[in-house]
């Protein structure tokens, strides 16, 4: 079964998914943090600690930040969690080269290591991770569900998976105002700061169509994680999906 952000492509037809996801991220590295940060409202540092708050009980020792990008989470749960070792990974190395820098900034550089991964084949062994999280990426998969299989399959028994998606909203007036930001304010703002108005088309049709609420929980369990749960944040701009394996 396929989903329908799987099929939404940053440029064309004649490439895979994650090739493209690669470039684009390469790309906009350089602008990426401050203009996340102007398009979020500075929102999304509050959704951070919403999801970290979920693990914090378990104290994971050892956590693997799938589409980690520049680090944000990873570094935000070394403060957190402080835990032995965090693994970040993703495809594009643009991304991780600025957060490689802000880790050591922070003083986080031997804890948080960064690895160029497809989060769709990972190379890590079975039971790998006390915790596998994952921050506004999962709808960049190319196939939703094997990545979230593999995310399972890496997770150790008793673990637990911490996903934070943007969603839309789905009820007036957060909806129709919703889709105004998204399809006109976010795209230009994203061209006259990054220059590549390529990405900022692909973010919200990605978002319009990327599985969500109930659908996405169901793809968890149909991965093998229990206690699958769902929050949402702002409106139902941001949904936290947490569960056990």
């Amino acid at each position: 079964m396929g989903y329908g952000s799987e099929k939404i492509l940053p440029y064309n037809e004649n490439e895979n998914k994650g090739t493209q996801v690669k470039r684009m991220f390469d790309e906009i590295a350089p602008t990426y943090d401050p203009l996340n940060r102007i398009i979020s409202l500075g929102l999304d540092k509050g959704w951070r600690r919403k999801g970290i708050a979920f693990l914090k009980p378990f104290s994971p020792q050892k956590i693997l930040d799938i589409t980690t990008g520049t680090g944000d989470l990873a570094i935000s749960m070394a403060k957190k969690l402080r835990p032995e070792q965090i693994t970040g990974a993703d495809l594009s190395e643009e991304m991780m080269k600025i957060g490689r820098r802000k880790a050591e900034e922070a003083g986080y550089g031997k804890v948080i290591t960064f690895e160029q991964q497809d989060c769709t084949a990972l190379t890590y062994p079975d039971n790998s991770f006390d915790a596998v999280t994952a921050a506004f990426g999962v709808r960049n998969f190319e196939q939703i569900e094997t990545g979230l299989a593999e995310m399972y399959r890496v997770i150790k028994p008793g673990g637990h998976i911490m996903i934070l998606e943007l969603s839309a909203p789905g009820y007036f007036p957060m909806k129709q105002l919703y889709t105004l930001y998204t399809t006109t304010i976010l795209p230009l703002v994203g061209q006259l700061i990054s220059r590549q108005k390529t990405a900022y088309k692909y973010l919200p049709e990605s978002i319009r169509v990327v599985p969500q609420g109930q659908v996405m929980a169901g793809i968890l369990r149909k991965c093998g994680f229990t206690e699958v749960k769902i929050r949402t944040f702002t409106f139902g701009v941001c949904s936290l999906y947490t569960g056990k394996k």
